[in-house]
């Protein structure tokens, strides 16, 4: 069954109604769904209610699945859509000021293991105090590892305007980083 595509999986379970095929895609998925939801809340217990919910979901919306993107897309999407919400509901998005310079963002080699860890909580900090349109166009580019052209289809925009956009973003996302590394 590891040899399925995600959408022969999506189709399979949909003929047959077996749980073999929805608990291959539950396996392919839980663990980045998983961390998709912890960058919302940065509490693992959250992170794993809204995984299991974000699931519940997929579940029961399979039927509704088009194949105008990728599976993977489609469940990102639901996945990043639910935690936003949930994370509206529970607090009001504060904004922070801006700051400058995009080079001091990125760990260097030989930094230790606690100043590693110290920017990278710095930019989680820093992508969530970004817009959930930025946010979700980021991790779409960064960590899904859509291209711009897939990105441009998924959002109905020109390249050009995703390539703007994606600017627009890393250049917030400098700007709460270095502001939030000032403090």
């Amino acid at each position: 069954m590891h040899h399925f595509t995600d959408e022969e999986l999506v189709s399979n379970y949909l003929e047959t109604r077996s749980n073999d095929y929805f608990e291959q895609l539950y396996t392919r998925y839980c663990s980045k769904v998983h961390r998709t939801c912890l960058s919302f809340t940065h509490d693992n217990g959250r992170a794993e209610d809204l995984t299991h919910d974000i699931f519940i979901r997929i579940f029961t919306k399979l039927d509704g699945y088009k194949r105008q993107a990728t599976f993977s897309t489609w469940l990102y999407s639901i996945a990043h859509n639910y935690c936003a919400d949930q994370v509206r509901k529970s607090r009001r998005r504060q904004e922070v000021p801006v700051g400058e310079n995009w080079d001091e963002l990125t760990p260097l080699a030989d930094d230790s293991m606690e100043q590693q860890e110290a920017a990278a909580q710095l930019i989680e900090l820093a992508i969530c105090a970004l817009s959930l349109d930025e946010q979700l166009l980021l991790r779409q580019r960064y960590e899904q590892k859509l291209s711009v052209r897939q990105l441009a289809v998924y959002h109905a925009l020109t390249e050009s305007a995703v390539k703007m956009r994606l600017k627009r973003s890393r250049d917030h996302l400098r700007d709460q980083y270095l502001h939030l590394a000032a403090q």
